[in-house]
This record gives C-alpha cells, structure tokens and sequence, in this order.
C-alpha cells in the first residue's frame, strides 16, 4: 500500500468511527472530517512506522486515525472557546449545530478513539500521555488568556504541551509500532516533538498575517483573546490590554492598534526564525534513520511545516 493510499485509508477509516444512530453526531462528525486538512500527524505516524522497517501499513491505520480523530476533536472545542465560525474552509460545528452540540461531537470523537487503539496494548499508555499533555496545554493557554497574561516562558510550555505532544506522540506511536530500536524511537520523538513547536509558531504567525479566506479558518481570534507567539514576544509578560490602553482611550480597535505594533516590529521575522530553527533541528533527527522514501518524505514534511501560508 504506497502512502497516498494508506492516508485515503485512514479517512474512510475515520468516517467508518464516527458511525452512530444518533444523527447529529455523526453528521458534526462527518462534517469536520469531510473538510479534510493537512493531516500532518497521521502522516507522521504512518511514515515512521515506514522509516523503520514497519510493513504491514494495515496494522498502522487505526492508530494514526486515533492521532487525527484526537486532533480533530480539540479543534471542535478550540472553536468553542474561539467563538470561531469558520474552520478549513466550512462553517464550525457551532456555527451550525450550537455550542452544545458542538460540546458533545468534540466529546464523542475523543471517545470514539478507544474502540481504535483497544487492540494496541502499551501503547494506548504513549496515547493517554500525549492526550493529556493536551489538554494540559489547552487549559494553560485558557488561564493564560483570562489573565490577560503571556510571557515567553508560558507561551514556550503552552505549545510544547498543546501541539508538540501530539506532533511527538503521533511520530513515537509509529516508531513503536513499528519495531523501532530505542535511539530511533527517541529520534522521531524529538522529530515530531521539534516539529511540532515550530508548526505551532508558524500557525499563530499566520492567524496574525493571514487573511480568514487563506487561512480556512477564522483569522485574528488569538489576537484578539491574548493569544499567540507575536502576543507572546511583544507583551514580555504585561497584559495585552494593557499594551493597547492608549489606542482604547482613542477610541481605536485595540487589537488593529496591537496587530500595528507588532507588525512594525521584528516579532514576525523573529518568529519565522525560530520556527525554521526548530524545524531543521527536527530534521537532523531523521540521520539516524536508514535511507528511504519514508525518511524523505519525513524531511519534507519539516520544510511544509514552515514553508506554508495557510
């Protein structure tokens, strides 16, 4: 099975998951898998189980779309939190079916993942810690949101715990799967780990340079909420309302005032650098790995990552 038949695999999988007799979640359910997305992390998983010798591509399919079905559900609720009402191009569960409803398909998804990795023994351990760091890490930007606090220190922690657990995970689960020895299932952890922050930078870069319709999703919203790398780089810990008080007594839009400030500083640049540090270092993880196509296209993907307007 070459690779872009296991990853139309895992989406027909993924649609099969999301089966219930109660309509509307599996309708919202279906809804947000059908507008489809990068798939970075079941490509990863998928790919690492390649890279290190895996064959049976059958066996790696639940497990990459548990890694995406997990992914899928946070963005169901990020939108909650968000207020969002546009995500990869459609409507949000939200926007259609209500906040509640879209409660529950976030719930339902995250559910839904343990009838994929029952059969999968101690790696439903590697699962359960990258999931929790997770929400660990969503949790974390929500106080520091409501603080009206971010530093780079906590913007560092947030991402590492909300993005590059997964990202690390969904490489790791492969590795494992697929026999790794111990040096390369470390490697593709730092891999995925390396990649993922850098792929979180390069995403709040573009909610904040990007426009809605590029974007498929609604632009601005970390802004606006305190969120994000250049919110991160620019406040050094002070409260983002507080940075923009002057442009509130003026009447301005506080967070066109903010997005002005950071754009006639070297926040962006700054962070475009780092993410492609991040990114090359990831790659420099993939040395250990016997030449493949697999390897490739694993080195590819950290150019992607940050090479990418949407």
């Amino acid at each position: 099975m070459n690779h872009e038949k296991a990853l139309q695999a895992v989406e027909q999988l993924m649609i099969k998951t999301v089966e219930s007799d109660v309509e509307v979640l599996q309708d919202a359910s279906r809804h947000i898998l059908a507008a489809g997305g990068k798939r970075m992390r079941p490509r990863m998983t998928l790919l690492a189980y390649e890279a290190v010798g895996g064959v049976a591509m059958d066996t790696a399919l639940p497990v990459a779309a548990a890694v995406e079905l997990v992914h899928t559900a946070t963005l169901v609720h990020d939108d909650i939190n968000d207020h969002g009402v546009m995500r990869r191009g459609r409507q949000t569960i939200n926007a259609i079916w209500g906040r509640t409803f879209a409660l529950l398909t976030g719930d339902f998804l995250f559910t839904k993942v343990y009838t994929l990795m029952a059969p999968y023994g101690d790696l439903n351990i590697i699962f359960a810690e990258m999931t929790a760091a997770l929400v660990e890490g969503e949790t974390l930007q929500a106080a520091a949101a409501k603080a009206g606090k971010l530093d780079r220190e906590t913007y560092a922690r947030i991402i590492a715990k909300k993005t590059a657990s997964l990202f690390a995970g969904a490489a790791k689960l492969g590795a494992m799967l697929g026999k790794a020895t111990p040096q390369q299932v470390e490697a593709l952890y730092q891999y995925g780990f390396n990649l993922g922050l850098a792929f979180q930078i390069v995403d709040d870069i573009l909610d904040l340079i990007a426009d809605s319709e590029k974007l498929g999703k609604t632009a601005g919203i970390d802004l606006t909420q305190g969120k994000g790398f250049a919110t991160a780089m620019a406040t050094n810990g002070n409260s983002v309302h507080g940075s923009v008080a002057v442009a509130e007594a003026q009447e301005e839009d506080p967070a066109a005032a903010f997005k002005r400030k950071l754009l006639q500083g070297n926040y962006i640049e700054e962070g475009w650098q780092q993410a492609r540090q991040l990114a090359a270092f990831a790659k420099m993880q993939l040395e250990i790995l016997p030449p493949s196509a697999a390897r490739d296209e694993l080195a590819r993907l950290t150019e992607a990552a940050v090479e990418r307007d949407y």
